[in-house]
């Protein structure tokens, strides 16, 4: 089996999925184009280390694949050098925003922020599409801007948590450096749709088990979200995001089984 989340394992994901008739496109192409049959929209959360966003991208270009890749407002991602360069191979560029976060809740102030930021990328690459960062720690999502605000008057087409019907679409994600739907996820959820649970019987936790599930191309249409940081081959650099994310579960099922706990009383 070897280790998992490296760019050698995601890269027989990919050499799966163009084994198979899914048809592999960016977020975007979901809302605009006639691909919506036997389809996997694939979505990148460009969260930090940059350099393996573009990695992974080069890795996709090389199987004729396209994807989206949705970059944060900070000084660590906002580089407009990767953004031009990962276009370039074909991607989409989207906007990872984390306005009610910058605003502490704020959404007078957090719509300001969008606004600005969202200008700033414009002025690097097209933004036709946004989707929400997750702060664990915060005690709001950032998706709450859109309950008094409508996302398509800032001419953007699609969110993807907004926007995606997934009663229809599969999403797995590799939150939490895990595809199983666990308790170590505390932004990272949909409000009503199905999950992996309900075609695998609890049994895809791996990047094997997301490969065995395309090879059968039973479920029509798929959204996969893989991080880029999380995925590198080199053994330190492995190592160390193992680390660090198996002290954040400790953290992020604390925080889940909290709020939990808040919700029963």
């Amino acid at each position: 089996m070897g280790r998992d989340f490296t760019l050698s394992k995601y890269r027989e994901l990919l050499e799966t999925i163009v084994e198979t008739d899914y048809n592999p496109i960016p977020v975007l192409d979901h809302f605009s184009s006639d691909v919506v049959e036997n389809c996997i929209i694939l979505r990148h959360d460009v969260d930090r280390a940059v350099q393996r966003s573009l990695d992974m991208a080069q890795l996709e270009n090389e199987y004729g694949i396209r994807s989206t890749y949705y970059f944060r407002h900070t000084d660590d991602v906002f580089k407009p050098e990767f953004m031009h360069k990962i276009a370039d191979l074909g991607h989409e560029i989207g906007f990872h925003y984390e306005v009610m976060d910058k605003a502490k809740g704020d959404t007078s102030a957090a719509i300001k922020i969008f606004e600005t930021e969202l200008s700033d990328l414009r002025a690097v690459k097209p933004i036709m599409t946004a989707c929400m960062h997750g702060n664990p720690l915060a005690p709001w999502s950032n998706r709450d801007l859109w309950a008094d605000h409508d996302i398509r008057d800032f001419g953007i087409v699609a969110e993807p948590y907004l926007s995606i019907d997934y009663s229809k679409v599969l999403y797995l994600t590799d939150t939490g450096r895990t595809w199983a739907d666990r308790n170590v996820r505390v932004k990272d959820v949909l409000d009503n749709a199905s999950n992996a649970l309900s075609y695998s019987g609890g049994t895809i936790a791996t990047t094997d088990d997301v490969i065995d599930l395309v090879r059968k191309e039973e479920i029509p249409q798929m959204c996969i979200l893989a991080h880029p940081n999380r995925w590198c081959d080199e053994s330190i650099g492995w190592t160390k995001e193992l680390f660090m994310q198996n002290l954040k579960n400790v953290g992020k099922a604390g925080i889940v089984w909290y709020r939990g706990r808040g919700s029963d009383s």
